[in-house]
C-alpha cells in the first residue's frame, strides 16, 4: 500500500506575525502595517517567512490596543503612536543596524513622491533627501505637504494667502493637527533644484530645510513641529 502523503504542519507564527494577523483582522493591509512602523512592506512579509519582527512587537501590541479599545483608525496616527515604541536593532559590535524603508522612486517621466512620519521627522527626514537630489539633478519641480498642530500655521484654513491657486481641501485631523499642500502642477510648484540647496545648507535635514521656508515666507511660527511630510515631483511642461 502506497504511503499517504502527509501535509506539512503549518508553521507556528511568531509574536510579530499574530499581532500583524490581528491588525489584518481588523482591515489592515500589510503595506498599511509597514507604513506604521514606517519600513518596508517585504519586512512585514518577513514577519512569516523568517521569523523577525520581534524589535516591533511592543509598537504593534500598542496600535493594537489603540485600534481595538480606543478606535483609532488613521494610519498616520497609528504611526505616530508606534515611533516611539520601536527601538533599532545592533550589530555585533554595538553600532547601530541599518534598516530597510520604503523606497523612494523617481519614474522615467519624473515623477515621485516620498513620504515620512514621526520616526523619521526625528532625524531630520533624511531619507527625502535622495529624492530632492535627483529632483534636483534632473531639472524637475517639487510640491509638499506638511502637517502639523492647527496652531502652528499663521493663516487661517484654506487662505489663498497660505497657498494661493491649490484648490483642495485642508486635510484637518481629530488630533487637532492639519495637513496642508503648498506648491502644484497647476501653479508650476516649486525649483528642486532650489531645494536641494537648502536642506544642503541644512546639513541634510529634510524638515528644517522645509521647516525654514515656511517661516521665511510667513506661513508657520518659528516654534510650530512638523509632524509628517511629503515630496512629490514632476516634470514640467
Amino acid at each position: 500500500m502506497p504511503p499517504r502523503n502527509r501535509r506539512p504542519a503549518a508553521r507556528e507564527l511568531n509574536e510579530a506575525a499574530r499581532l500583524t494577523e490581528q491588525l489584518r483582522a481588523a482591515g489592515y493591509t500589510k503595506r498599511d502595517i509597514a507604513r506604521i512602523i514606517d519600513r518596508d512592506p517585504s519586512l512585514v512579509s518577513q514577519f512569516y517567512t523568517r521569523h523577525k519582527g520581534a524589535a516591533f512587537v511592543p509598537a504593534l501590541q500598542h496600535v493594537l490596543q489603540a485600534v481595538q479599545t480606543a478606535g483609532i483608525t488613521d494610519i498616520d496616527e497609528l504611526a505616530a503612536l508606534a515611533a516611539p515604541r520601536i527601538t533599532r536593532r545592533t550589530t555585533a559590535v554595538g553600532t547601530r543596524a541599518r534598516v530597510r524603508t520604503k523606497a523612494v522612486l523617481i519614474t522615467p517621466t519624473g515623477t515621485g513622491t516620498g513620504r515620512v512620519a514621526a520616526a523619521a521627522i526625528a532625524s531630520g527626514s533624511t531619507r527625502l533627501r535622495p529624492l530632492i537630489a535627483e529632483a534636483a539633478r534632473r531639472d524637475l519641480r517639487l510640491a509638499f505637504t506638511v502637517r502639523m498642530p492647527k496652531t502652528g500655521y499663521v493663516h487661517p484654513s484654506g487662505s489663498r494667502t497660505d497657498s494661493p491657486g491649490i484648490r483642495r481641501a485642508v486635510i484637518q485631523r481629530a488630533d487637532h493637527t492639519e495637513e496642508r499642500s503648498y506648491g502644484a502642477a497647476t501653479t508650476g510648484g516649486f525649483d528642486a533644484a532650489d531645494f536641494a540647496r537648502r536642506v544642503d545648507a541644512a546639513a541634510g535635514d529634510v524638515t528644517a530645510a522645509v521647516h525654514q521656508w515656511l517661516v521665511e515666507t510667513g506661513r508657520i511660527h518659528e516654534g510650530a513641529h512638523i509632524s509628517h511630510l511629503e515630496i512629490r515631483t514632476w516634470r514640467p511642461r
